[in-house]
């Protein structure tokens, strides 16, 4: 059982002792969190994002690198996440380690679930701000919505788009110019 540090807080090495059993264990800010897996359709979606833009990319090695779930984020000693989706832009590609990312991606891609809802929402939305992620998207299943949240010049992290399939929205994005989904496809 891992030792909390002297501050009560979760390390990093209290992380790598936590057991494999399928569950998602995630620290924020020394907190432990553990999610089931991920229910059908939020594995549906993912997989739709993760095809669309892994497409896009595959072709295009020099735009960044894409990675899905899981595979930890270690932002810092007291934070490590395992985003659905991942985005490491070319100029952050030495945060990549043959076991995780060593630091702040560019963009961080959460469907929301319902165990998950509030967390990602609130409590991930407000470590990636702290820690530079410069974009943030929250894609809602019940809602058919994606929530996009973008680093703005002078360090802030509104929420800038909430692109709806009934709207006939597109999704698009800075970090992967000419790259584009629908969300008409994306829930469908």
């Amino acid at each position: 059982m891992p030792i909390p540090s002297p501050d009560a807080r979760l390390t990093y090495d209290d992380f790598l002792l936590f057991p494999d059993d399928g569950l998602r264990h995630e620290l924020i800010d020394g907190a432990h969190y553990v999610t089931p897996s991920p229910n059908l359709h939020h594995q549906e979606l993912i997989g739709r994002l993760h095809l669309s833009l892994g497409a896009f990319l595959e072709d295009r090695p020099d735009k960044g690198r894409l990675f899905l779930s899981p595979f930890d984020v270690v932002f810092s000693f007291h934070d490590v996440v395992e985003p659905d989706l991942v985005f490491v832009a070319p100029d952050q590609l030495d945060i990549l380690t043959a076991k995780n990312i060593q630091g702040t991606p560019a963009l961080v891609i959460e469907v929301l679930s319902p165990s998950t809802r509030k967390r990602d929402r609130h409590v991930k939305r407000l470590l990636y701000e702290r820690t530079g992620v410069r974009e943030y998207w929250l894609v809602d299943p019940e809602q058919a919505c994606v929530t996009l949240y973008r680093r703005e010049a002078d360090g802030s992290f509104p929420p800038v788009a909430e692109l709806t399939a009934d709207a006939h929205d597109t999704l698009v994005t800075p970090l992967v110019p000419g790259w584009s989904l629908p969300l008409a496809r994306l829930f469908r």
